[in-house]
């Protein structure tokens, strides 16, 4: 059973950062692509990142590009997502989701994996 667990969440004012992990439970982690989606209530859940197995291929929504970077280091089998010029609108919870295959992807349906989320609020 793989289980994925998400830290680094917190509040911080309009402008600061934070660094969010995910690390998973087992070792086939750097056979999977990765994906960061966040939510807030009432509303759908909405990509953020991906990025493939390797870690050689990235993809952002474009409402954070510039901003955050996506990572991983499959010897650790996490997953870190790095966010600076954070802004109120990225208020939501952070989930760190994991596909089967190796290629990245923009759709939640793609996902088969997911952690529990990590909040992050952003205060004006």
């Amino acid at each position: 059973q793989v289980q994925l667990q998400e830290s680094g969440g917190g509040l911080v004012q309009a402008g600061g950062s934070l660094r969010l992990s995910c690390t998973a439970s087992e070792g086939t982690f750097g056979a999977s692509a990765m994906g960061w989606f966040r939510q807030v209530p009432g509303q759908e859940r909405e990509f953020v990142a991906t990025i493939n197995w390797s870690g050689g291929s990235t993809s952002y929504a474009d409402s954070v590009k510039g901003r955050f970077t996506i990572s991983r280091d499959n010897a650790r089998n996490t997953m870190y997502l790095q966010m600076n010029s954070l802004k109120p609108e990225d208020t939501g919870r952070y989930y760190c989701a994991r596909r089967s295959g190796v290629a990245m992807h923009i759709s939640a349906g793609a996902y088969v994996y997911w952690g529990q989320g990590t909040q992050v609020t952003v205060s004006s």
